[in-house]
């Protein structure tokens, strides 16, 4: 009689265990062809139909389940949103920044840093807000405008690294997806600051195509948060407004999320 499996899957090659065959020897290697077949189909025999898989929960990473939103983004209040010819000449030049950092990348990742650049461990979310926003804006003791009141002496530390070719260089792919994570998260429950436009700038410049299904939720995130913010504008005058726009900009037109674009008005 046949098996469920059998009825599902025809043997490809059938091999029939008659009755005055010999007892197979599964210890030995197969002497001829027949054998070998005769063994695995013992072997196969011999599988439970179900296996489970023991997993320790502990070892997986966050963020497993990959939701890509479909909703669009807030539409810009009338006069905030800009002009198709603002965005192709913003998208063009970005395409010529991403062609330099992957033209030069090699010669940039293999400049020292400098003593006082000690980049945050891969897993160490709070070292890399501290890294890149730098303390004044981490702890919350400033609005984040690091220009207002320059310092006698430039400290990255308080002001936050920029986005360095030296730095970002060094960045593969994973830790670009990990670190743009960090900052959307980060920018969906803080304001906008100088220093988070310009690190998110340069790590989609980084950030390779075709796009992963995480790096399309990520991006799609952050415009989203950037037109949600945009409409809470009050003037077209605010220094915020040029950033959300070409952070919109980029997402939607360079990337093709073509549904999240500033329609000419």
């Amino acid at each position: 009689m046949k098996s469920d499996v059998e009825e599902l899957m025809p043997r490809l090659l059938p091999v029939e265990f008659g009755a005055s065959a010999e007892v197979l020897d599964m210890n030995g290697p197969p002497r001829n062809p027949r054998e070998y077949l005769r063994q695995v189909q013992l072997e196969a025999s011999q599988c439970p139909e179900v296996v489970v898989a023991q997993i320790d929960p502990k070892k997986l990473k966050k963020k497993q389940t990959i939701n890509a939103s479909v909703a669009g983004c807030h539409a810009a209040p009338v006069g905030f949103s800009p002009s198709l010819s603002w965005q192709q000449h913003q998208v063009s030049t970005f395409s010529g920044v991403r062609q330099s950092i992957a033209k030069n990348r090699n010669h940039w990742s293999s400049h020292a840093l400098d003593d006082n650049v000690l980049m945050p461990k891969l897993t160490d979310e709070e070292g890399w807000k501290r890294f890149c926003f730098g303390e004044t804006v981490y702890l919350g003791t400033s609005s984040g405008h690091a220009d207002a009141e320059p310092e006698p002496a430039l400290d990255y530390s308080k002001v936050g690294f920029p986005p360095f070719l030296s730095i970002v260089s060094r960045l593969n792919q994973s830790t670009v997806l990990m670190l743009l994570d960090i900052l959307i998260s980060w920018f969906e429950e803080h304001d906008f600051v100088p220093q988070l436009g310009r690190w998110l700038y340069a790590l989609l410049a980084c950030l390779e195509k075709p796009l992963i299904p995480e790096a399309h939720a990520s991006i799609r995130q952050l415009a989203r948060r950037c037109a949600q913010l945009r409409s809470t504008l009050e003037s077209q005058e605010d220094e915020k407004l040029p950033a959300l726009n070409l952070l919109i900009c980029l997402v939607a037109r360079y990337f093709e999320q073509n549904d999240l674009a500033d329609q000419p008005e």
